[in-house]
C-alpha cells in the first residue's frame, strides 16, 4: 500500500480518462462517483452497505461537522474514519459552497466569512486556515482549499472579483495545509461561464500548486447546457497528470456528459435524497415508485440489477411501504440508487478501457430514451 497521494492514467478515449488515484488507506478507480456523507454517514445506509455498491470513497462536509459535533470532538474520538466506521479514502469539502447557502447573517471580508449558524444561530468565521485546521482535525484524505461559490446568474464583473479572492485565498490554503504525506489538497476553478477567467484560474492554480484540480462553480443553476459548454474547454485548462473533480454533479446524464469531456471524479447528494423521496434512477431512467401504477407490479425496479432492492422486492413492495411511511423504502431505494450509479461508473471505466466510450454512451441514451417498463 502506498504512503503518499499519487494519480496514474491507464487508458484515454478521446478526452476521456480512466486510472487510479492511490492513497494510504486504499485506491479510488476513475472515473469515481462519491457518495455524500454529509454529517458523518451516508442518509439510510450502513458504511459497510455503501462499499458493497462498488464505491472507493465518501465525501464529508466541513460546515456540517463543524457546527455539529465539532471537528475538535471528532478528533478527541479518533478522527472521521474511525468515527463514522469507513476506513477507505475520504474526501471533505471546504464548507464555503455551505456557508453560502446555508448560513445566515454572512459576512464576507478577505479574510474569510463570518456568519451565524442555521442549527442554532451561532456565530462562527470560517477562513483558508480555519478551513484547512477542520479538514485536518477530521483527518480526510483529500481536502479541498477553501473558495468563494457565486451563485449564478451573475455580472462577469462579480464573477471575477469572486475568482481572483478564491485564488488569493487558494495561496493561503495552500500554505495553511503544508506538507502532510499522504494526504492531498486540491484547488478549485472558478470563473463562472467565462472562458477566460476559467483559464486565469487555472493558471493561478498551477502556479500554487495542488494534488489534484476541481471545477467549481458548476451546478448552481446555470444548467446542463451552460455546465457542458464550459466542460468543453475548462478540463484542458489544468494538468493532465493530476485528478479533475467536478463538484456537486449530479444526474446520470450529467456524468456521463462530464466523464466525456475529462472529469475524473463527482460527487452529489441526489441518489441518497432521490431515495428518501421515492425516486429511483434506472438504466432506462427515473421511477417514481409512488405512482399507483406500481401498486400491484410484482417486478423488481430493473430486471437486470443486482442490487438487494432489485433481487428481492417487487416494485409494489417498493410502492406499499414508500405509502406508508416505512423507514426500509428510504433505505432499499437509497441502496439503489448507489448501486446504480456505481454500476454506471463501472460502465464508463469499462468503455473508455476497451476504446467503446462512443457505444457505451448511444446505449446510455438509447435506453433512457425508451423509459421505463409499461406496467402489467
Amino acid at each position: 500500500m502506498t504512503e503518499r497521494f499519487s494519480f496514474s492514467l491507464h487508458a484515454t478515449d478521446g478526452t476521456a480518462r480512466t486510472g487510479t488515484i492511490s492513497t494510504p488507506r486504499g485506491e479510488i478507480r476513475t472515473p469515481a462517483f462519491m457518495p455524500v456523507g454529509t454529517a458523518a454517514t451516508v442518509k439510510a445506509m450502513l458504511p459497510e452497505s455503501v462499499r458493497a455498491t462498488g464505491a472507493d470513497i465518501l465525501l464529508g462536509n466541513t460546515y456540517h461537522l463543524m457546527l455539529r459535533p465539532t471537528a475538535e470532538r471528532i478528533a478527541r474520538l479518533g478522527g472521521l474514519h474511525k468515527f463514522m466506521n469507513w476506513e477507505r479514502p475520504i474526501l471533505t469539502d471546504s464548507g464555503g459552497f455551505q456557508v453560502m447557502s446555508l448560513a445566515s447573517l454572512r459576512k464576507l471580508t478577505e479574510e474569510g466569512v463570518r456568519f451565524s449558524s442555521h442549527i442554532d444561530g451561532s456565530k462562527h468565521m470560517l477562513s483558508p486556515e480555519r478551513s484547512m485546521e477542520i479538514q485536518k482535525l477530521l483527518g480526510s484524505d483529500i481536502v479541498m482549499c477553501f473558495d468563494e461559490c457565486p451563485a449564478l446568474p451573475a455580472t462577469e464583473e462579480a464573477v471575477a472579483e469572486s475568482m481572483r479572492l478564491s485564488m488569493r485565498w487558494a495561496q493561503r490554503s495552500r500554505d495553511a495545509f503544508g506538507d502532510r504525506p499522504g494526504h492531498a489538497l486540491f484547488g478549485i476553478m472558478q470563473g463562472g461561464v467565462t472562458r477566460e477567467l476559467r483559464e486565469e484560474s487555472a493558471e493561478k492554480l498551477k502556479e500554487i500548486g495542488f494534488d489534484g484540480y476541481a471545477v467549481g462553480g458548476l451546478a448552481v443553476g446555470e444548467g446542463q447546457e451552460a455546465m457542458f459548454s464550459v466542460l468543453d474547454y475548462a478540463p484542458g485548462f489544468l494538468p493532465e497528470d493530476k485528478p479533475r473533480y467536478l463538484m456537486g454533479v449530479g444526474k446520470p446524464d450529467d456524468i456521463v456528459g462530464a466523464v466525456e469531456r475529462g472529469i475524473d471524479m463527482m460527487d452529489c447528494v441526489l441518489p441518497s435524497r432521490s431515495g428518501r423521496t421515492g425516486q429511483a434512477w434506472t438504466r432506462r431512467g427515473q421511477v417514481n415508485i409512488k405512482n399507483a401504477r406500481h401498486q400491484d407490479d410484482p417486478r423488481p425496479l430493473d430486471e437486470d440489477c443486482t442490487c438487494p432492492a432489485c433481487r428481492s422486492y417487487s416494485r409494489a413492495y417498493l410502492h406499499h411501504v414508500f405509502r406508508a411511511g416505512e423507514m426500509i423504502s428510504g433505505m432499499l431505494l437509497t441502496w439503489h440508487n448507489l448501486h446504480y450509479y456505481q454500476q454506471l461508473m463501472q460502465g464508463l471505466r469499462d468503455a473508455i478501457a476497451d476504446g467503446r466510450l462512443q457505444d457505451f454512451v448511444q446505449q446510455f441514451h438509447a435506453l433512457r430514451a425508451e423509459g421505463d417498463i409499461e406496467p402489467l
